[in-house]
């Protein structure tokens, strides 16, 4: 019953967090950037927003995006956090399903409980690779934004990833650990033991002692 409680804990902390990735996949407010110094900004009253695949001008009367199209002519953590959050998503759907039809309420047809087992834990392996994903993108894409462009502050998409990451890391954690298969202990009792003398062949009845029918007729 706890191991099943653990699963389900697991999947839905796992759903989640995918819905994070995906949040912070589609959405472009992942940094808040500065462009000629944090005072001028404030100044002028003009932000830039950057995301996977689009860097906007934010101001009171102005939000103006440009698309990122040039793919050969973006840093390579764009390029590589992009790569990276794609790949997140796209593992987290057969992940999610994998979990789904290992779940104990759920049977197709007369599957035994080990195939069952293996599946599960393939989709928490996956989910564990969601979070891989997401947490290397969340983390390099802020660090590569800072050093292009002067980094102001993070932005919703790119909490989203975090929160997303954090929950695949925790789900797949749990998954993985519940879908490992329970040792299987043996008892032996003393009536299912047999007992050989020495130098006698298995199966073979040893005779009975004659010193019983000596001690008769001393």
């Amino acid at each position: 019953m706890a191991n099943s409680c653990l699963q389900l804990s697991g999947f839905v902390m796992s759903c989640i967090g995918w819905v994070g990735i995906l949040i912070a996949t589609a959405t472009n407010d992942w940094v808040v950037t500065c462009k000629y110094g944090m005072n001028t900004c404030k100044k002028m009253d003009e932000l830039g927003a950057k995301g996977l695949w689009a860097e906007c001008v934010i101001s009171t009367a102005l939000y103006h995006c440009i698309s990122l199209t040039q793919i050969l002519d973006l840093p390579a953590y764009i390029q590589t956090s992009r790569a990276l959050m794609i790949t997140g998503s796209l593992l987290g759907l057969p992940a999610v399903g994998m979990v789904l039809t290992a779940m104990p309420c759920i049977s197709l047809g007369d599957e035994p409980q080990s195939a069952k087992n293996k599946r599960s834990l393939l989709g928490g392996v996956l989910i564990l690779l969601v979070a891989l994903c997401g947490g290397v993108s969340t983390v390099w894409f802020p660090i590569g934004a800072h050093q292009d462009q002067g980094l102001m502050s993070f932005g919703f998409s790119l909490y989203a990833g975090w929160v997303g990451a954090a929950f695949c890391l925790l789900g797949g954690a749990m998954i993985t650990c519940c879908s490992t298969e329970p040792s299987q202990h043996y008892n032996h009792h003393d009536n299912n033991r047999f007992y050989y003398s020495k130098g006698q062949v298995p199966g073979n009845p040893v005779p009975p002692s004659t010193n019983h029918a000596k001690s008769a007729h001393v």
